[in-house]
This record gives C-alpha cells, sequence and structure tokens, in this order.
C-alpha cells in the first residue's frame, strides 16, 4: 500500500520508521498548497489536512483511504469522497483537550477581569476589582455535544454550571444535564449564561450565528468560538458587542483568517482573541499517532 504523507503532521524519524515496517511504502509532501509535481495515480492512502484544497482529488485514481490532522471535515470534497466509497477518519479526540482547557481558559479570563488586573501589574497600580464574576451557579450551553464538546462540559461542571447540549441526536451522555435538538436552540440561548460553538461547519450551519441569535442572548452573555469562524456572520457579531447585546466573547477562529489587521475585535476589552491556537497542546504529537496507526492498521486489516 502507497500512502502519501504531509508536512500537516510532523513525524519523528521513530514514527516513519514504524509506519515503514508495517510494510507501507511512503510518499511525503512538506507543504500541502504547493501542486503536487509525481504522479500520484497509485496512490491508495492519505494522511492530510488541506492537501485537497490546492491537488484535485481526482488524480488520485486509487485512493481507497484518507486519515485528517483536523477534527472537521470542511476541507475535503466530502461529495466526491462519499460517491468513490473512499474511507475517511478525522483527528476524532486529539485536539479535544487543549480546546477545552483553551474555553475555560477565556471564559474564566472574562469572568475574572484579567485584561484589567495585567493592564494595571505593568503600571504597578494597585488598584481592586468590586466586579468579578462568578462560574458556580450559571447555565452554559454548548452546540455540538460531541468530542470536544463532552470535553468542555466535563470541565464546566467541576466549577458547578449547568450544561446544556445542543445536537442532532438527543441520547443523554455525560457531563451534560441535558441535551435538547437544534429546533430548540433559541430557546436555550435565551436562558444561557455562556454559550459555546463545538459544531462542526457544513452547509446548515455555516452563518448559523447572526443577529437574530445574538439578540435572544443576555447581555451578560459570554459567547466562546472554538470551531469554525464561518459559523458566525463575524459583523453581526461585533454589533452585538459594540451594542453590549452580550458581555464578551473568546474567539479563536473567524471568518477570514488571518484576522484583518482593520478588525474592531483587536481593540475590545471584553474579547479574548487568539490566532486559531486552541488545539495546540503538548500531548498532541502523541494522539495523533495513535490515531493514525490505530486506524490504518484497521483499515488493512479488513
Amino acid at each position: 500500500m502507497r500512502i502519501l504523507l504531509t508536512g500537516a503532521f510532523k513525524y519523528t524519524d521513530e514514527q516513519i520508521e514504524y509506519i515503514k515496517s508495517l510494510g507501507r511504502e511512503i510518499l511525503f509532501v512538506q507543504d500541502e498548497r504547493e501542486k503536487i509535481d509525481f504522479d500520484v495515480s497509485d496512490i491508495e492512502g492519505v494522511i492530510c489536512n488541506g492537501l485537497f484544497i490546492y491537488n484535485s482529488i481526482e488524480q488520485f485514481k486509487s485512493l481507497k483511504y484518507i486519515q485528517l490532522t483536523s477534527a472537521g471535515y470542511d476541507r475535503v470534497p466530502m461529495e466526491y469522497i462519499e460517491e468513490h466509497g473512499i474511507e475517511i477518519h478525522n483527528a476524532r479526540g486529539v485536539y479535544s483537550v487543549p480546546m477545552a482547557e483553551f474555553a475555560l481558559c477565556g471564559i474564566l479570563q472574562l469572568y475574572k477581569q484579567s485584561r484589567f488586573f495585567y493592564e494595571n501589574q505593568k503600571q504597578h497600580k494597585w488598584e481592586k476589582s468590586r466586579t468579578l464574576g462568578e462560574l458556580a451557579g450559571k447555565t452554559a450551553v454548548i452546540v455540538g455535544a460531541g468530542n470536544i464538546g463532552s470535553e468542555v462540559a466535563k470541565r464546566l461542571k467541576v466549577f458547578d454550571v449547568t450544561v446544556t447540549g445542543i445536537d442532532i441526536t438527543t441520547d443523554r451522555r455525560p457531563y451534560f444535564d441535558k441535551i435538547e435538538p437544534l429546533k430548540d436552540l433559541d430557546e436555550q440561548l435565551k436562558a444561557a449564561d455562556i454559550v459555546v460553538l463545538t459544531l462542526p461547519l457544513t452547509d446548515d450551519t455555516k452563518g448559523m450565528f447572526q443577529k437574530s441569535k445574538f439578540d435572544l442572548m443576555k447581555n451578560s452573555c459570554i459567547f466562546v468560538n472554538i470551531a469554525r469562524g464561518q459559523l458566525v456572520v463575524e459583523s453581526d457579531l461585533i454589533w452585538a458587542l459594540e451594542q453590549n447585546k452580550i458581555a464578551g466573547a473568546v474567539l479563536d477562529v473567524f471568518e477570514k483568517e488571518p484576522l484583518e489587521k482593520e478588525s474592531p475585535l483587536w481593540k475590545m476589552n471584553n474579547v479574548i482573541l487568539t490566532p486559531h491556537n486552541s488545539f495546540v497542546g503538548e500531548n498532541n504529537n502523541t494522539r495523533m499517532f495513535e490515531l493514525v496507526i490505530s486506524n490504518l492498521e484497521r483499515f488493512c486489516n479488513e
């Protein structure tokens, strides 16, 4: 089996040798954005992220297997993959822990006004704040109650937060007080003190969070997006923040990345803003490689 690896994942020499020891012939492309300059018609497996944004999947005529290094499927031509019966796996569970920790970190920064104290520290200024918030007793609505959402819920429950999940299926699952269907999202938003997006980007979810959704939220609500920027109409989010329709936001993803330097979001004191960085964690490499090997061996042994 010939497998194409890309620079989307940083392999150690030992990991490369382990894949070879399984009897796999390996080809390697460092930069997925560059056009592949060799014949890929006999490649059966690909481990990548955005390779098919820049290279046509149709030239991979023997392709049977794709392992993504991303959690989302929005960077691959899913219609073509399904039509051709290509087996595909995402990086389920690999980034859930660091992303959940990031979400909680951002929420706590806003509740505990860390920016206020940081600015005072720089000025050697001793000034108390009498308006710090508490997580205990709050209600969080997590839109997308999958692996990442469950890790967020797990951490919020430790802080005595009531956690509601919104998902296409409503089966009970750990760490959520209840799971509600997507059709009831609007009603749940009205009760939320914290809204966290962890759902995938699809044609149905693109632009889901726009003015009408922010209008439903409390003006004390914290909005968190660690999923995909295009789930949100960014101009409507900016409006909601400027008009105090919501209290603040924790944003790791944006409609257009990198975020334009002129965006008002950069200068908002009630926004925690990072450059699509929440997925980074010290154990990602180990988790990713274990998943790669597990899925690859299962596929090859079927």
